[in-house]
């Protein structure tokens, strides 16, 4: 399953992937206790392959941010919580992306990206990152021909 199915969904916490499309929106299952919800189409839904990371060069895909997660805790879950205080989630941050800008990306975004990153690897997802990458290529060469 690819980030393009799994969303965040404003006011419902921890990550959804999209079951089935309706006519006003769209049923979508819970990463966290697998409880299925109806998301109407009016709902604040974002995407995960299209939400990105200030950094203080570019906007970086979160996928990317995941890739060095993972890296960093070689394909296991994150060595801190996202509960940890906002000093330890800041370190940790850091030390995964260095140049991230700290005015732009706050506590509470990292508090997320660690979530997600640890829901995604225990629900073995985090190969949807490699899966992500093939497509975008893919689809930026058949755009080339």
């Amino acid at each position: 399953m690819s980030l393009d199915k799994i969303l965040s969904i404003s006011g419902k916490p921890g990550l959804y992937k999209v079951v089935t499309p309706t006519r006003s929106g769209f049923v979508a299952e819970s990463l966290l206790d697998n409880k299925r919800i109806t998301v109407n189409a009016h709902s604040n839904v974002s995407v995960l392959s299209e939400i990105a990371v200030y950094t203080l060069k570019e906007e970086l895909p979160l996928r990317e941010v995941f890739k060095k997660i993972k890296t960093k805790e070689n394909g296991e879950a994150t060595s801190i919580s996202h509960k940890d205080d906002k000093s330890v989630l800041e370190e940790y941050f850091f030390e995964v992306l260095p140049d991230y800008d700290e005015d732009r990306v706050y506590p509470s975004d990292i508090k997320k990206i660690v979530q997600w990153y640890n829901l995604l690897q225990k629900h073995n997802l985090l190969n949807a990152l490699e899966e992500g990458a093939e497509n975008q290529e893919t689809e930026a060469s058949s755009e080339e021909e």
